[in-house]
């Protein structure tokens, strides 16, 4: 995926370190993606027809479980994986689609599944929990709307810009960096993605709070989550020292629920788009025959 010249990186965010994040080798999916995914999911009854094909945006990362369970929910639609982690492939059990289809240990239903390439178009592109971390968002809903097919869609998730509020506040009590890039707006999601090519964007949000016995298991929790992508962090490699000080600080300072125990919260962004029928460039003539017209006219009569 490469930027167009026009396009600046999300202010604050590293794409270097952006695209190192995509690239690292993962063998399970973070409980919290599974759990938007499985809420993402609900929201495929607001469309009438069953996609005929899907393609999952970096399956592992997006959710191993909910890929198994969009599959069964799908069981006649052709699916395909878009996966940066080239190496999973063979790790996860799929082949190359020149070799036919195969199927990865974690999924059970449907057709078949290929290793999607950027020529695949598909009825639904499907994308959960991975733009916040994206350093040229546009660059890269062009290419979905590139990959999906007219009159399909396609739906995704993020984090919003609330999210982690309650450790963003201790980095900011002690002085340090930010903990994370600056997440998108929804709005802004929706604006972008007119801007990509796609129509009737519809935006919602909630948020998840989730509680911790203690700083360390929050961390840990983090670590599967994603990395600081901040172009302003502490640069270099932290110690153990650096550790002890950030779990006592969340200890000290940490927002913490009825019951006591450590709280962080997640805005999560929900947004779904068509690609609808390309509109006649301006100045471009079009011509109707007067039968069609008249059926066209007879068609709208009460």
């Amino acid at each position: 995926m490469n930027p167009t010249a026009d396009e600046a990186p999300v202010p604050g965010l590293d794409p270097v370190a952006a695209r190192r994040w995509v690239r690292l080798r993962r063998d399970s999916s973070p409980w919290l993606h599974e759990e938007v995914a499985r809420r993402m999911m609900e929201r495929l009854q607001w469309f009438r027809d069953p996609p005929a094909s899907w393609l999952h945006w970096e399956p592992v990362l997006g959710g191993i479980e909910a890929h198994r369970q969009l599959a069964e929910r799908l069981p006649q639609a052709q699916a395909h994986v878009w996966l940066e982690d080239r190496g999973a492939v063979e790790r996860l059990g799929l082949e190359p689609a020149r070799r036919g289809w195969a199927r990865l240990p974690w999924m059970r239903q449907g057709k078949g599944l290929a290793l999607a390439d950027p020529g695949t178009t598909v009825a639904m592109l499907w994308a959960n929990m991975a733009l916040h971390q994206v350093a040229y968002p546009q660059t890269l809903l062009r290419q979905w709307h590139r990959q999906v097919e007219t009159g399909g869609f396609l739906m995704f998730s993020c984090l919003g810009p609330d999210s982690l509020a309650e450790l963003r506040a201790v980095y900011a009590r002690e002085g340090w960096p930010a903990p994370a890039h600056s997440f998108t707006d929804m709005h802004d999601w929706g604006d972008m993605l007119v801007h990509g090519g796609f129509a009737e964007p519809v935006m919602d949000m909630e948020r998840i709070t989730l509680t911790y016995s203690s700083a360390a298991a929050m961390l840990e929790e983090l670590r599967g989550l994603g990395r600081n992508l901040n172009t302003d962090r502490t640069p270099g490699l932290r110690s153990r020292g650096w550790r002890q000080r950030l779990e006592q600080a969340i200890e000290r300072h940490g927002a913490r629920a009825d019951d006591g125990r450590l709280r962080l919260s997640f805005e999560i962004t929900y947004g779904h788009a068509f690609k609808a029928q390309p509109r006649p460039a301006k100045g471009d003539s079009q011509t109707v025959s007067v039968d069609d017209m008249r059926a066209m006219l007879r068609s709208r009569k009460p």
